[in-house]
């Protein structure tokens, strides 16, 4: 095992990992975990904590560029491992060391990304769940003596007291990011106001599940998607549709005893964190103009709670970087992660916007310096693109990926892509800059 240096900015209670906040700017202080040294990264780790090191106090949101000759990479600010996945990596590999002789479960994917989900598969870990809530594993197969790890989304109310109900320690190995938790506590500071719950958030996904199933015990609650549904619910909230209308347009996503007449005359925004920011907030301000249109400007604080975004820190930081992308010139943009990683689907949107986009899972996924297999996540099929690699040279990649993403990951593609560039210069030439990082 060996540290692996998280790029965050922490304080609290130092023997407590869950109570924290943002220290100042000019303090900046480093988390270290215990993680798989194979996670580890001899490149783009490299070029990350020199960047950090010249720039602690997070300001400098511009790419990093590794010049080979023939192609050159661009890399932005902040990609990868977050607080929260290295705190759940560490968290369940320990579980594993220190529990040799009892069976450890996963509720569902520690995190979406399938090459950290395999190796935890191949050490003896079984998941109970898939990442939509399916059964894998029946709850009459766990017992008193068996270890079960949450994971960094959490889990809903109801699965945590049927695990404490059988017996089974839920807080040993208790991965919940504590980003999402801030949600949660945001979520009930709200309801505790009576204010309705809106949570903006994929429906399927297990911390939109998780955030729903703490915020219905806090108060009146309902998940919208985007902002086309957002506007669908705003027509309830004028009184252009009528409740039975509601209930069947919303199915599934609302609270217990959920009355839209009286339930959206007071509402906030609170979200999934890994969605994007900027839709959040547009969501947020919508909302906020549907309640001066109807209760007057006066009165906006009785009728819409102004939320500060909650967004994590990592999310903010990997979506601010890759609009600091999009200035850039580039041949095409290579997103590496997990299909089913929310984040990283929104990574991908953003690069769309401005290069050929190619959405891999691993270095596996380019057969050859003309085929590549990668995810159409709108559509959520798998695609083979040929000639994706421009006929020119210098060819100029934006490479990048989801917080559940290793940098080692990365690495590959970057060592893959180079191949196919047999002129290309040294490694160590390349990497001489980064040097002492």
């Amino acid at each position: 095992m060996a540290f692996f240096f998280a790029p965050c900015s922490l304080y609290g209670n130092k023997n407590n990992p869950r109570t924290f906040g943002f220290l100042p700017s000019s303090i900046p202080t480093i988390k270290k975990f215990d993680i798989p040294v194979f996670y580890r990264s001899s490149i783009t780790g490299r070029v990350k904590e020199a960047r950090r090191l010249q720039d602690l106090r997070k300001q400098d949101f511009s790419p990093a560029e590794l010049d080979f000759g023939p192609v050159r990479f661009i890399l932005p600010r902040h990609f990868g491992f977050c607080y929260g996945v290295e705190n759940a990596i560490e968290i369940s590999y320990r579980a594993i060391e220190e529990n040799p002789t009892r069976q450890v479960y996963l509720l569902s994917q520690m995190i979406h990304n399938q090459e950290v989900n395999r190796d935890l598969e191949s050490r003896g870990i079984r998941f109970i769940m898939d990442t939509d809530g399916t059964q894998l594993i029946a709850w009459g197969q766990i017992s008193r003596e068996d270890v079960v790890i949450i994971p960094a989304f959490g889990t809903t109310l109801e699965v945590e007291q049927l695990l404490l109900d059988k017996g089974v320690e839920v807080q040993q190995y208790n991965t919940t990011c504590p980003f999402v938790e801030k949600v949660w506590n945001r979520a009930e500071k709200l309801g505790r106001e009576n204010f309705t719950i809106i949570i903006h958030g994929k429906p399927r996904h297990e911390e939109t599940r998780a955030t729903f199933s703490h915020s219905t015990r806090a108060g009146a609650s309902v998940v919208v998607r985007d902002m086309e549904e957002s506007i669908r619910l705003a027509a309830y909230i004028k009184g252009q549709r009528s409740a039975d209308e509601f209930f069947q347009e919303f199915a599934g996503r609302f609270s217990p005893g959920f009355d839209p007449l009286k339930d959206l005359q007071r509402v906030g925004v609170v979200n999934q964190t890994t969605m994007l920011a900027s839709e959040t907030q547009g969501i947020a301000d919508f909302f906020r103009q549907v309640m001066i249109e109807q209760y007057d400007a006066s009165n906006i604080k009785q009728h819409f709670a102004d939320t500060r975004d909650t967004l994590c820190y990592a999310t903010n930081d990997n979506q601010d970087s890759t609009y600091e992308l999009l200035k850039t010139k580039a041949d095409l943009a290579l997103v590496v992660g997990g299909y089913n990683s929310s984040n990283t689907s929104h990574i991908v949107e953003l690069c769309e916007r401005q290069f050929p986009t190619y959405f891999i899972n691993s270095d596996s996924e380019i057969k050859s310096s003309t085929e590549i297999h990668h995810f159409d996540y709108p559509n959520k099929v798998k695609k083979t693109s040929h000639r994706f690699l421009p006929d020119h040279t210098p060819v100029s990649i934006v490479l990048t990926s989801g917080a559940s993403c290793p940098d080692t990951l990365v690495d590959r593609v970057m060592l893959r892509l180079l191949e196919f560039f047999p002129a290309a210069r040294p490694l160590d030439e390349v990497l001489r800059p980064y040097n002492g990082a």
